[in-house]
């Protein structure tokens, strides 16, 4: 077996999950090549030569492995992840297990599934991939104040960080989605390809990365506060009860999307926030992400295909 291991230094908490998943995993004659970066080295060179390996694995966290999503995008190799960052939004969605050994013993097992990455384009031409959800506005405000603190306090950070911005910027935003344009005002989009974020709060009804489409949210409000009953009823909608998110916020469906803003805002990618700003435009290419999951995965997202 050979396997190629993508380690970003800088995810999480600098914990060793990596290594303790390279020694379960390997057996006598594996070939397990380990490259590491802290975003210095571009993910593209370290993958220049992925086909060469059985399988990849990104050890970091959600930026990391989008970034390598991305990178491997329609080339139909598997990709294992090692959950060590701080939300690690994807493993959740996905049902992965977080104890390196466990990891070890599902990649034993070959499950793999394909799924929909999403695509950014800015004004200057530069592209980026996502594979949870991107966004510009209060989304990206809350990324970039959380981003200092959550060595210390984990994903409470997100939180800290909302509370402590109870007034974004309000905007009126363009939405060219699919041959459709909207006209609207809030303080941020959000495009959502995998709908579970922290504590397993589930932003729209369901989870259907697999469909082609975009769930296009508008947090319609002027200001944090107004989120508050939509909020609500994401969390009660862990019981199945699918209640109305209300009117703090706006839902649409497409497979791509422009989006424009007055005044521009900045934008955020899987918890990556950019130096750029609105304008941008967002496709999703389907099924270009070959990811290893448990049977229990498998069989949730197989019946949820549409």
């Amino acid at each position: 077996m050979k396997v190629l291991v993508i380690n970003n230094l800088l995810s999480g908490y600098g914990e060793g999950a990596v290594y303790d998943y390279i020694r379960s995993i390997m057996q006598d004659g594996d070939r397990i090549e380990l490259r590491a970066t802290d975003g210095t080295t571009p993910l593209r060179e370290l993958l220049e030569d992925a086909a060469d390996f059985d399988f990849v694995v990104a050890s970091g966290g959600d930026g990391t492995v989008a970034g390598v999503a991305y990178e491997l995008a329609g080339s139909g190799i598997p990709i294992q992840l090692i959950p060590a960052g701080t939300a690690n939004l994807l493993a959740m969605n996905l049902l992965l297990p977080n104890e390196p050994h466990a990891l070890a013993k599902l990649a034993e097992g070959g499950l793999s599934m394909d799924f929909d990455l999403g695509e950014i384009e800015v004004a200057d031409g530069s592209k980026f991939g996502f594979s949870i959800m991107a966004g510009a506005g209060y989304d990206a405000i809350i990324m970039k104040e959380a981003a200092a603190a959550k060595r210390v306090l984990g994903e409470l950070a997100y939180f800290k960080a909302a509370l402590t911005n109870p007034t974004p910027q309000f905007a009126h935003f363009t939405l060219e989605m699919d041959g459709q344009t909207v006209e609207t005002e809030g303080v941020g989009v959000l495009l959502i390809n995998f709908s579970r974020i922290q504590f397993d709060i589930a932003v729209v009804h369901e989870n259907l990365p697999r469909d082609g489409m975009f769930d296009v949210v508008v947090m319609h409000t002027r200001d944090a506060w107004g989120l508050i009953p939509a909020f609500i009823a994401c969390v009660l909608d862990r019981d199945g009860s699918f209640p109305d998110r209300g009117e703090g916020i706006e839902v649409y469906r497409t497979s791509s999307v422009r989006i424009q803003s007055n005044p521009p805002l900045s934008i955020q990618y899987d918890g990556e926030v950019s130096t750029y700003t609105t304008p941008f435009t967002a496709r999703v290419i389907p099924e270009a992400a070959r990811f290893m999951l448990t049977q229990e995965a498998l069989d949730l997202f197989g019946a949820e295909r549409p």
